[in-house]
């Protein structure tokens, strides 16, 4: 039985976000991109309304799109952390951001604060 095409349109919108945040944020991490993109601007990247990237991503996940992009920022956070001696603030401002910022982010998705998360992390 062939799939419904507006399932497989929102299958690939779906994954043409999670190919670009992946790309944008090392890009952004590695220097290349300035800063973030918003989302609305990510949406015009991938030839969508901001509302319809919305709407599919959450159809199709069951979580805002902006829990991707978090949660792709938090990951390569964690790896500066983990496999460099630099400071946190100097880590806070590789991701764009202000030092204090950056650690209340970090917080509020991982539980702990940037330096409390690598005092325990094991691989350091």
């Amino acid at each position: 039985m062939m799939k419904d095409p507006n399932r497989r349109r929102s299958e690939e919108i779906t994954n043409s976000y999670f190919v670009f945040i992946e790309k944008h944020v090392g890009e952004v991490v590695s220097g290349v991109a300035p800063k973030f993109m918003k989302l609305d601007q990510i949406a015009r990247a991938l030839f969508v309304s901001h509302k319809h990237l919305t709407n599919t991503v959450q159809k199709e996940t069951g979580n805002h799109p902006c829990h991707f992009y978090d949660l792709k920022i938090i990951e390569l956070a964690k790896k500066k952390l983990a496999g460099t001696d630099l400071s946190i603030a100097e880590i806070a401002r590789i991701f764009t951001y202000d030092p204090s910022n950056f650690s209340k982010f970090f917080k509020k998705l991982v539980g702990q604060t940037p330096q409390q998360w690598r005092l325990g992390n094991p691989d350091k």
